[in-house]
């Protein structure tokens, strides 16, 4: 099974993400996390993703393609994968489609997670990160024990350039603008499945496991 999961930002794509790894036993290809890594190796590639990241505008699309094509050319994605995160333009749509059919593959289905701009926006901006292991709060919905610590490992939790307001404006108005396109592309081609992301988590997996019955 090849899945990509799409959404507007804080839609809970990663954790939805996280669960279809677990069960399905797929490879997780995110483009953020690699970014990350990167930008932590030190290498340009990295340091230059960041950079449109961190004023929240997406990444351009070669740099983009170029750090995916090289993912997805590992042996581990061969059989079976999860895109998360990618891709996020027409332009990303169309170059990933050249990519897999030159590996003689396709997509099974695409993912997309429904949520509106206001419970995003309150999603988002509450969101606290732990700089030691990642693992993920919110201010409201999932606080931790105590404040500003972290209830895995005790590290520092903080909020991530990209989870500040302006920021978060900024990724949604993109996602309107360039990102949106994708759906039609990939409904034009019988590919998406829509699911109403604002349910509880386990709602929203279950409607999920549901539509891929049958695709396997």
């Amino acid at each position: 099974m090849k899945l990509l999961v799409m959404g507007p930002p804080g839609a809970g794509k990663g954790s939805q993400s996280q669960k279809l790894i677990a069960d399905y036993e797929l490879t997780h290809i995110s483009t953020g996390e690699m970014f990350r890594r990167s930008y932590e190796r030190g290498e340009e590639i990295g340091k230059k993703a960041m950079a449109y990241i961190n004023e929240g505008n997406l990444v351009d699309d070669d740099i983009t393609n170029e750090i995916v094509r090289k993912r997805l050319l590992k042996p581990d994605a061969a059989r079976c994968f999860l895109l998360d995160g990618y891709p996020r333009t027409v332009t990303q749509a169309e170059a990933l489609d050249d990519m897999l059919k030159e590996m003689s593959s396709s997509l099974t289905a695409v993912i997309n997670i429904v949520v509106d701009k206001d419970i995003i926006l309150e999603r988002m901006v509450g969101r606290r990160v732990c700089k030691s292991c990642g693992h993920t709060y919110h201010k409201t919905f999932k606080p931790p024990k105590v404040e500003g610590v972290c209830d895995q490992c005790g590290g520092t939790l903080y909020q991530r350039v990209d989870d500040q307001l302006e920021s978060v404006r900024n990724r949604l108005k993109i996602y309107e603008t360039k990102t949106k396109p994708i759906i039609d592309y990939y409904k034009g081609r019988g590919l998406l499945i829509n699911i109403n992301g604002m349910q509880s988590f386990e709602a929203v997996y279950k409607d999920i496991q549901k539509a891929l019955r049958g695709l396997r």
